[in-house]
């Protein structure tokens, strides 16, 4: 599943309408980003393609009774080349030979790289705020600018996080997104109002680098 599937339409649209509804009492700026993936992985295609080109070898020889090395090697070679196609485009089938630590290294990573791209630290008052959301990896993280991590505790994003988790968990990934970005609102209304000049400074929705509206 990418990001385009990730969400219906409606979804998408009930997803921006939360945030066009909690940035009306807030300068900050919510955006909610859908990537299909953090990274491409290539070490675990590599791997995986080795065992699997080892595995299927041993089972290919054991079936025909031979213990030839060059037959086993011939196999492997095969094997190998098939499988590092197979994995590198049915990305389900290399997720075993990820870690969840490298997952979330690059969902950390990804995020960051995100919150610059997409202009989240160029806002007036330093009030950008990413929910990103990697499907592949099943990861979320929120990021906040320097304007509002100096008023609240960073440690309270892991509860907006938990919120779409538990969205994507239960299979309601809008309603996940959407409560997340209304604790989000609740978070920062006070430090930093609607102001009688604001702007809506950033997209209100992201998805695979598209711009919903």
């Amino acid at each position: 599943m990418g990001a385009q599937t990730f969400l219906t339409q409606e979804e998408q649209q009930k997803i921006i309408e939360c945030v066009k509804g909690v940035e009306r009492s807030t300068s900050g700026e919510i955006v909610p980003v859908i990537a299909s993936e953090s990274y491409h992985y290539p070490s675990a295609v590599a791997f995986g393609s080795l065992l699997l080109g080892v595995a299927a070898s041993v089972a290919v020889c054991m079936a025909l009774g031979s213990e030839d090395m060059w037959m086993f090697l011939a196999i492997f070679l095969g094997a190998y080349c098939v499988f590092q196609v197979v994995l590198r485009y049915a990305s389900t089938l290399k997720k075993p030979f990820v870690s969840r630590r490298q997952m979330a290294e690059e969902v950390d990573e990804a995020a960051i790289t995100n919150f610059y791209l997409n202009g989240l630290h160029q806002t007036r008052d330093q009030t950008g705020i990413i929910i990103y959301v990697s499907v592949y990896e099943r990861m979320v993280q929120v990021l906040a600018d320097k304007g509002i991590n100096d008023k609240v505790d960073p440690k309270v994003w892991d509860e907006v996080v938990q919120l779409v988790t538990k969205g994507i968990r239960t299979g309601a990934p809008a309603d996940g997104i959407c409560k997340a970005v209304a604790k989000c609102g609740e978070l920062i209304t006070e430090n930093f109002p609607i102001k009688p000049d604001d702007t809506d400074e950033l997209p209100n929705l992201i998805v695979d680098g598209e711009v919903k509206k």
